[in-house]
């Protein structure tokens, strides 16, 4: 007798369940996926690649939906989700830093790096054949800056990594107020460059100011902070007041990712208005534990999440070259509206949506061939473990969920 499909996956996820540890944080995890998802999403509506016909034959251009449509804006704050990565990220790095520095370091880079080497050799193999093939070098440049851009953030995530010991002792020191340090920095700085007429590039001290303020908040949480609703609570009304503020009176641009055209980007390099929007982010995720804590008590729901986590950097890194795949299959048919199309009337989101179950499914075969690449080497003499109990054993690892790019920005300016 064929076994019905749903009881295959309930079956997986009781497996997945059993062999989660009872001291597992689901929550975390909960988070990581969600913000992912958000990621992933975020990126597939907003990233317009836009065919333009001139002298030099036909170029791609990287338009995004918020310049023209403004009115959208509000969608940014649901798909800007720095602040959980870096949260999620100074969390477990305080949990699994138990002191020795340089093979702790090493391994969480190595992790890191594996995914990363192989996104570049096949994108670097790629291109070479694409520029022999005759594409335009801005069509190129477009491509491989939508595709390599966003590994901004994995630069700025291993100085925070490289920083863990500094930053436990300061939160061990200072608890959830250390945070109070670098967001006087970013302050600081947007006032020398925005209100002093100071030089732009004091903004760049931010790149890592900025998102060391959720990390140091991460940190304390691993170091138990935040047990009740009362501190959550104040840093979510305390940061969207103060983004509301900085928005309505102080010339903050409203959207919280970059838009071309924009005189002001709020995250290139970061300003107040994110730092202080990925505190109230904070805040809210810290009281919404309950629910995901009661959502993650679920089998089904806790093993999509797990499945999700160990594959997060495959899911990051490829979610673009999905995009690009489907786009370039397209052009084989011809210029497609929601595809090849300018992003000018809501009729082109709606074109656009019914595209993702596209890019999804190219994303999953992409994922079947290049999630190894997140595993590490197997040791010469193996070990017999029970394959989900290895899996779940490692604390969650916030180096595994990044979201790097800015959606919308002109992708001929270099970005952190």
């Amino acid at each position: 007798m064929n076994v019905q499909p749903a009881t295959k996956i309930r079956t997986f996820a009781a497996k997945i369940d059993a062999a989660t540890p009872a001291h597992r944080d689901r929550t975390v995890d909960a988070l990581r996926a969600l913000a992912i998802i958000g990621v992933i999403l975020g990126h597939w509506l907003v990233t317009a690649l836009v065919l333009t016909h001139g002298r030099t034959g036909t170029t791609v251009a990287d338009k995004s939906p918020l310049h023209a449509m403004p009115y959208l804006t509000p969608v940014s704050w649901i798909f800007q989700t720095l602040a959980i990565f870096f949260l999620v990220g100074g969390y477990a790095a305080a949990r699994s830093y138990t002191g020795g520095y340089r093979a702790w370091l090493r391994r969480r880079l190595v992790r890191l790096s594996r995914p990363v080497a192989v996104l570049a050799a096949f994108w670097a193999l790629l291109a070479t054949g694409l520029y022999l093939g005759g594409v335009s070098k801005s069509t190129l440049h477009t491509v491989l800056t939508l595709v390599l851009d966003p590994l901004w953030f994995l630069g700025v995530f291993t100085v925070l990594t490289a920083m863990t010991p500094l930053a436990m002792a300061l939160v061990r020191r200072l608890g959830a107020w250390a945070a109070a340090i670098p967001l006087a920095v970013v302050a600081a700085a947007d006032l020398v460059r925005f209100g002093l007429g100071g030089p732009g590039w004091v903004g760049w001290v931010n790149v890592v100011a900025g998102w060391l303020v959720p990390y140091l908040l991460g940190i304390a949480w691993a170091r138990g902070s935040f047990r009740g609703r009362r501190v959550p609570a104040l840093l979510f009304a305390g940061g969207v007041a103060a983004t509301v503020a900085l928005v309505l009176w102080a010339g903050y641009p409203a959207s919280m990712v970059g838009v071309n055209g924009a005189r002001i980007s709020n995250l290139n390099p970061p300003t107040l208005a994110v730092v202080t929007f990925g505190i109230a982010q904070v805040g809210l995720a810290l009281l919404l534990r309950p629910v995901l804590a009661r959502w993650m008590r679920r089998p089904v729901a806790w093993a999509a999440v797990a499945t999700a986590n160990l594959s997060a950097m495959t899911l990051f890194l490829w979610h673009q070259t999905a995009l690009l795949s489907v786009t370039v299959a397209g052009l084989a048919i011809g210029r497609l509206p929601g595809l090849h199309t300018a992003p000018s009337s809501p009729l082109w989101v709606a074109e656009r949506l019914a595209w993702l179950p596209a890019f999804a499914g190219v994303l999953a075969i992409l994922w079947v061939v290049f999630h190894r690449a997140e595993r590490a080497p197997r040791p010469r003499k193996p070990v017999p473990v029970n394959p989900e109990v290895a899996a779940l054993r490692a604390p969650a690892d916030g180096v595994l969920i990044p979201m790097a790019r800015e959606p919308g920005r002109a992708v001929t300016k270099r970005r952190a």
